[in-house]
């Protein structure tokens, strides 16, 4: 539903339609003047500005009736006819009342400069000059409503579509976060598992840990986006459970520039990644698992990467990226479309290393 326009644009508007039929007025008045000097018969400026912005601010009175009449008229876009009827016979109409209020005018003016005149004196000349070309300032009048009207609800249905967009799009961004937090909880409790029947206590511990972390993710208002810090904080959360299932094996390593920490970024982006690097670069194997996230500013961008010391990706690529890594690069694309990037690439000294590029807001 649209809104009413409020008093202050409403006085805009009615400054901005006498600022249109002053203008108008100004630049007849100076054909007029210049066409009376031409002629022999020189007015001066204050009567020739006089004389046409009383000619157009009839017409600015009258165009409001006819602009109402062309939007009435126009909503039976399927009976022509009768709408070529209405406005010509409107037209005739209101090229006779324009003559009418302008010899109204035009007596009142000889009063007030004492050179009295019959309405009659005014009337007559006037119906002779002007009427064909008050059929052709009627029809300007519709054309004008007809393109205003055009472009108001063009910009409607553009807002409306934007709207839409908006809304379609932040569906999306809702359901693939929805997909994200079973997948985090189920592999989070296929860790607690096994450490079930080998280490109670640290299953324990996991659970605890598992607890506080499901509670902060329940507080979060589901918003798309969250300040780095705030990222951060919940994924040290979330390598407190890991560093218990695999103790002295995992080590994890944060370089973040200060001047990152406040910038905005897609909700729950790194958990995915360094769960990840766990899962298929640091469990498959026996030896220390490093884990390193970095933050930086490159140009407009904010770069993150999450790299891995693991066995990388193998020759042609995955196969099939799993739910983290396909729901991150998802999630990117409909946060920033093609002002993103998403690259998965081998580390010279081996493993691998996620790395997101996207625009830097605060």
């Amino acid at each position: 539903m649209l809104r009413s326009p409020s008093p202050l644009r409403r006085l805009l508007g009615a400054l901005g339609f006498l600022v249109l039929w002053s203008l108008i007025g100004f630049a007849f008045a100076g054909q007029f003047y210049l066409s009376s000097s031409l002629i022999g018969r020189s007015i001066t400026w204050t009567q020739a500005i006089s004389y046409s912005l009383a000619d157009w601010y009839v017409w600015a009175v009258l165009s409001l009736p006819i602009a109402r009449l062309t939007r009435r008229v126009s909503a039976e876009p399927h009976r022509p006819w009768r709408t070529a009827g209405i406005h010509l016979a409107a037209a005739l109409g209101f090229a006779l009342i324009y003559v009418v209020l302008r010899a109204l005018v035009g007596q009142a003016h000889s009063w007030l400069i004492d050179e009295e005149a019959t309405f009659a004196e005014i009337f007559v000349p006037l119906l002779a000059k002007t009427y064909p070309f008050n059929l052709l300032i009627y029809g300007v009048i519709v054309s004008v409503t007809h393109a205003l009207d055009y472009y108001r609800k063009y910009h409607e249905r553009t807002v409306q579509a934007l709207e839409l967009e908006k809304h379609l799009t932040e569906a999306r961004l809702q359901s693939l976060l929805r997909q994200l937090k079973p997948h985090f909880l189920f592999n989070a409790l296929n860790g607690i598992a096994s450490l079930m029947y080998s280490d109670v206590a640290a299953a324990e511990r996991m659970l605890v840990r598992l607890s506080e972390l499901l509670r902060q993710t329940m507080s979060q208002t589901g918003a798309p986006l969250t300040p780095l810090r705030q990222e951060i904080a919940f994924l040290e959360r979330y390598l407190e459970i890991e560093r218990i299932r695999f103790r002295d094996r995992l080590t994890v390593q944060f370089e973040i520039d200060p001047a990152t920490l406040d910038a905005q970024v897609p909700s729950l982006i790194l958990q995915p990644l360094v769960e990840n690097a766990i899962r298929h670069g640091i469990e498959p194997q026996m030896r220390t698992g490093r884990i390193v996230l970095r933050s930086a500013v490159v140009g407009d961008n904010l770069v993150l990467s999450v790299s891995d010391n693991g066995g990388g990706m193998p020759a042609g690529g995955f196969k099939r990226e799993g739910i983290g890594l396909a729901n991150s690069r998802a999630r990117l694309a409909e946060l920033y479309g093609d002002d993103q990037q998403f690259e998965l690439t081998n580390q010279p000294e081996g493993g691998l290393c996620v790395r997101l590029s996207f625009p830097f807001a605060t």
